[in-house]
Formats: C-alpha cells, structure tokens, sequence
C-alpha cells in the first residue's frame, strides 16, 4: 500500500536526513522546503525521491554541502555566477536574490549562472522573481553524467532535458503564471517515478539502445541504456539544442559534448537567467489589464463539451499543492525504501525517519 505523508512530516525527514549528511540547519531547511514543495506541486519526479541521488552525491563529492555562490565577473546588470557545487536550492536562491538587486538598480538582469548543483524545480526560481513583481526567462543544461536524450531524427542521446522556463508576476484577478518544462518529452524524474512504482511509460517516449521504440523505464537506468525524445519532434529538439548552448556557452560552465567535464552520475547545473521589472517597459495598469483581458480571452474558449478547465501555466501545480496539503503526498514504497536507505547510509535510523513520518514499518 503506498503510504501517504503528511507535508511538514516530510520536510522533517528531508530536514533530518540532509543534517546528517553534513548540512547547516539554515541549508537542509532549504532543501527540504524546496523539495517537499515539488512533491505538493505534483512534480514527484523533482521532489523528495531526488535525496537519494543527493546524499549519492555527497558520498562520491560531487555536491558540496555548505557551498555559496561565488561572482566571478560583474558587469553591473550582466552577472556571471559560480555555484561552487553547493545545493541547487541554496544556489539557485542566493543567483535569484543578486539578479533581482540588479533588477532593481537596472531595470533588467542577464545571470550566468554555472557549476550548481542540481537546481531542482527551475520553475522556484522564476516564482522567485515574480513574487516581487518581475519577468524571469531561464534556459537551464546538465552536464555530469551520460546524454540521455536524442535529437530529432536521431537515436542516440546526445544532451539531458533542458528545461526552459518563463515566470510572469501575478495580478489581483490572476495568479503569477510559471511555464516550466523539460524539452524532452518527459522529465527523466518522471521515468525514475514509473519505474519505481512498476509501470510502463507511454508511447512516444523513448527508445531502447536499439534505437526501437519501447515503454520500458528500465532503458534509462540499466545497460544497455536508451535514449528520450524531445518532444515536440523538431521543435522540442531545437529547443533543447538552444538551452543546451546558451546555458553551457554563456556561463562557462560546458555543454554535455565528450572531453568537457567527467560523466560519474554527477548533477550539474548551468543555467542562463534574464529577469526584467516591467514596469520600465510599459505602465504597470497596462501591464495588469492587458494581462488580465488576454487571459479572460483564453478561458473564454471553454465549452461544456470540452473535460476539463482551460488551465494557465501555473494553475495544475496549484491545484496539486492544495489537494496534496489537504490529503498528504503519496510517496511509492520503492521511493520510500530508497530514503530510508539513503538516510541510513549518513546515519538517520529507519526507524527514526518512519516515525517523523507519521508511518509504520512498510512491507
């Protein structure tokens, strides 16, 4: 049976586990708001399943618990930014909160940010920035471990899902809206999550090592291993081939081809973030009405025949979040036994983290 946890029971455990993998108190609250709030948001693929991998990495050295962002050049509203392999929670924050003060005395910020470890849920950072009002645009590649997902026409992985993503700051008829999505066809978070509660993957996913379509999630994680498409066809793949130049070029932080940086199952974030304050752009009422009225427009397409609402970028993860809150975060068995694994292996007792979780022993 597939337990459900509470939300705050869940950031104990996160909390926990991230302290005895070496943490600060202020760093394992980061990461386990961050990833709790993935989970409530319906995004299982970017939430707590991911500490696994983390405390992986902490174990092999590739993330660095208690790092801080480093700028390495200062162009006034140009920034370029070094994440020294520290949390991508405690990282990506610390990139957002320089790119709004520039914001600020600009008007508009350009932040290269390079060298982070996994930034998680992409969309944060953009709900970071329209929480104060401003546009965020972020294209985001990963470097560190193995390609996994093949361009258009091809059948070999030749970069990772490269998310982009755009924040837009709310109004008082509308909520911020927060368009974040992998330029493959799914997240691979999402493939880890099937697999791991034994389901298939649609059709049109991904491809064995053959290059022959399957819906096994297995190709991803064992040899031989396979590839995901982009979706979209071409327009996924030109997309995720933008993301991957302009995040690895502009940063200085490497794109995925050979000789660039080792692949030893390391998460590695470059990301390239433009954040601009519309206000010194267009009237701010213009800004509210006209977003308002085009939205209004939108939903206006709802017909009776049509199954379900017209839904903005932004709205599913809200409606996850309060549902998830209300009802508590299903969290699969083979997930859960990973994090009691990954806990143990730092030093939180199992049986500890089952009771900070509200949960008996699962068979």
């Amino acid at each position: 049976m597939m337990p459900f946890v509470n939300h705050v029971a869940l950031q104990s455990v996160v909390q926990l586990i991230c302290e005895k993998a070496g943490s600060e108190p202020a760093e394992a609250t980061s990461v386990s708001v961050n990833l709790v709030e993935a989970n409530l948001m319906g995004h299982d693929s970017h939430g707590v399943g991911m500490l696994p991998r983390y405390v992986a990495c902490i174990h092999n050295g590739s993330l660095k618990p208690n790092s801080h962002v480093k700028v390495v050049v200062d162009s006034g509203a140009l920034l370029v930014i070094d994440g020294q392999r520290g949390y991508g929670q405690v990282i990506g924050r610390e990139a957002m909160e320089l790119a709004k003060e520039r914001t600020q005395q600009y008007g508009v910020a350009i932040v290269a940010l390079r060298n982070s470890f996994h930034l998680c849920r992409i969309g944060a950072w953009a709900e970071q920035c329209a929480l104060v009002g401003f546009v965020s645009m972020h294209h985001t590649n990963v470097i560190g471990h193995k390609p996994l997902v093949a361009p258009f026409g091809s059948t070999k992985a030749r970069y990772a899902t490269n998310p982009y993503t755009v924040g837009l700051p709310a109004t008082d008829q509308n909520p911020m809206m927060i368009l974040d999505m992998a330029t493959s066809a799914v997240a691979l978070g999402k493939i880890r999550v099937a697999r791991n509660k034994g389901e298939t993957m649609k059709p049109g996913i991904l491809l064995d090592s053959n290059g022959e379509p399957t819906i096994n999630p297995d190709v991803m994680y064992e040899p031989p291993f396979g590839a995901v498409l982009p979706f979209g066809e071409h327009k996924g793949s030109g997309l995720g081939m933008v993301n991957e130049l302009l995040a690895g070029i502009l940063s200085g932080g490497h794109t995925m081809r050979p000789g660039t940086t080792p692949c030893d199952d390391q998460i590695i974030n470059n990301m390239l973030s433009i954040v601009i304050d519309p206000s010194k752009l267009v009237d701010g009422n213009f800004y509210h009405s006209e977003f308002d009225e085009t939205i209004k427009w939108i939903k206006s397409a709802q017909t009776d025949e049509l199954e379900q609402s017209i839904l903005t970028p932004g709205e599913p993860e809200q409606l996850s979040k309060a549902k998830r809150e209300r009802d508590g975060i299903p969290i699969d068995l083979e997930t859960w036994s990973e994090l009691l694994k990954a806990g143990e292996s730092v030093g939180a007792n199992p049986s500890v983290v089952n009771k900070l979780a509200g949960i008996g022993k699962l068979k």
